[in-house]
């Protein structure tokens, strides 16, 4: 049996229990090349409040930053893929 997703956000969100710096991560199932934006979040209303950071996706699903992020206890970001602008 092949079971079907019926809902997948567009979007990786990342929360943390602890204070750290993130100099990369990695994204599961994103292109090589594909460029992302990481986005702080308001923890209770999801809702974007600036952006942190700008990467393109390497091997591996990697995501080298130029400059880390600090995060601290109870932080969230997303990580999006970049929409170009026309």
């Amino acid at each position: 049996m092949t079971l079907i997703s019926l809902y997948q956000d567009p979007w990786f969100t990342f929360r943390f229990a602890e204070s750290r710096r993130i100099p990369r991560f990695q994204l599961e199932g994103v292109a090589v090349g594909q460029r992302v934006v990481v986005q702080a979040v308001d923890p209770e209303t999801k809702q974007p409040i600036r952006d942190l950071a700008h990467g393109m996706v390497g091997n591996e699903g990697w995501v080298d930053l130029a400059e880390p992020i600090v995060v601290h206890a109870g932080d969230v970001f997303v990580v999006k893929p970049e929409v170009e602008q026309p």
